[in-house]
């Protein structure tokens, strides 16, 4: 954007660029934009305060709860159920919003909720279902979690080893999952199991079920058999969930029988275009965080940040950072117009989050000893988005998948 300047003799006029101009995309409204000043202010008056504390002790549901009564869990499913009835594109505002937290274990916590658990339960599950999982997932009283992962089992979805074999109305489930985000608090969880053994992608069948009865107490059979220790994302909470013998009505079953892998393929595409958010939005506040310190911190008589090597740093990250936000909104679009880009909603991830770890890390190069450190909060950003390159599919996943989709 430029503004007009007209010279002291009047004979001609001048267009400056007025760097500190802002417009909003074209995907947003003017709604998007009420949301994003609301949804922004909360999180930085009841979220950001907690950033270090929950690093200790994860961040409480009670955080969840109050989301729900504020309704920002619901901004993308029908008003029937307690959403607000909004596009895709308010997933995106909430997950940018989200990055002002400054914690991001309380990210990853709340888009498992929205962006993970609750869609296919909108998009697969029966009535029943959706009344006694979506609407109070909407509201925060119930937390869900995801269960794709297992200690044998991770990127090769069709190698999973937990079976759900069917006993007269009932299934009984057996075998664990790990790095469960939420999973040692979660009321219920949406799973992937084998209904059929012998079967590869056509034996994997999706299931709701409930960990939790109505006192709070753990379902006969299922357990945390530990929580996890994590190189960063410490604010949430990270388990190994073990299923000795579950039983669960033949009701519990999501989607199709048989058809879970493409159903948890499907969800895979929404989980990665919101990373994919949340990366380009950390870089900004990382950036941000960084320019301050640059701006102050002298060196040599004068601000680090008047240095061209320095200058030239923040140059590549907002390049970088821009770029990978301009291509997931140009994709978000596509799938918001009812496409289903995989192979460039696979290369957004996979971009952004390699962005993401760039900026990281040059943030902290350029903070130098204090990057190190826990107060300056860069190195905690450096820890937590590193993960990026590993959930909802690691690097060399996406980058196998791209080149399948030209028929290699």
């Amino acid at each position: 954007m430029a503004t007009a300047a007209t010279t002291t003799n009047g004979a001609s006029t001048v267009i400056k660029p007025d760097h500190e101009a802002g417009r909003k995309h074209f995907i947003f409204s003017d709604e998007h934009e009420d949301l994003r000043e609301s949804l922004q202010s909360w999180v930085k008056k009841e979220l950001y305060p907690h950033r270090n504390e929950w690093e200790e002790t994860h961040w409480p549901s009670e955080a969840m709860k109050r989301a729900g009564d504020l309704g920002f869990l619901g901004l993308c499913f029908p008003e029937e159920y307690g959403g607000q009835g909004g596009d895709y594109y308010y997933s995106l505002v909430r997950a940018e919003c989200m990055s002002y937290s400054g914690s991001g274990g309380t990210n990853m916590g709340f888009a498992v909720q929205t962006d993970m658990v609750l869609p296919p339960i909108h998009l697969l599950g029966s009535e029943e279902q959706k009344q006694r999982y979506l609407v109070p997932g909407i509201k925060g009283e119930k937390i869900g979690c995801l269960g794709i992962t297992e200690p044998g089992a991770g990127s090769d979805v069709a190698a999973i080893r937990t079976t759900a074999i069917r006993d007269g109305d009932d299934y009984v489930i057996n075998g664990s999952k790990t790095f469960i985000t939420n999973g040692p608090r979660a009321d219920f969880i949406v799973m992937v199991a084998k209904t059929d053994p012998e079967a590869r992608h056509e034996g994997i069948t999706l299931f709701v079920v409930d960990l939790r009865d109505d006192k709070g107490d753990h379902v006969p059979g299922f357990s945390v058999s530990r929580e996890l220790e994590k190189m960063g994302m410490h604010a949430s909470d990270t388990g190994e969930l073990a299923f000795e013998d579950v039983r669960v009505p033949a009701d519990s079953v999501l989607g199709e029988i048989g058809k879970g892998f493409y159903h948890i393929s499907w969800e895979l595409q929404g989980e990665r275009l919101v990373a994919a958010a949340g990366c380009h939005a950390s870089c900004e506040r990382m950036i941000e965080k960084t320019l301050e310190y640059a701006k102050e911190r002298e060196a040599f008589g004068r601000p680090i940040g008047k240095f061209q090597a320095i200058r030239h740093k923040f140059a590549e990250m907002a390049m970088k950072a821009e770029a990978a936000k301009q291509f997931n909104y140009a994709t978000a679009w596509r799938y918001a117009n009812g496409e289903y880009p995989v192979r460039e909603i696979t290369m957004a991830k996979l971009f952004a989050s390699r962005v993401a770890c760039e900026v990281a890390d040059e943030c902290v190069q350029i903070l130098g000893g204090y990057g190190y450190m826990k107060e300056y909060e860069i190195e905690r950003a450096y820890r937590d988005v590193r993960l990026n390159r590993i959930g909802a599919g690691t690097d060399e996943i996406m980058l196998d998948v791209i080149g399948r989709s030209y028929g290699l």
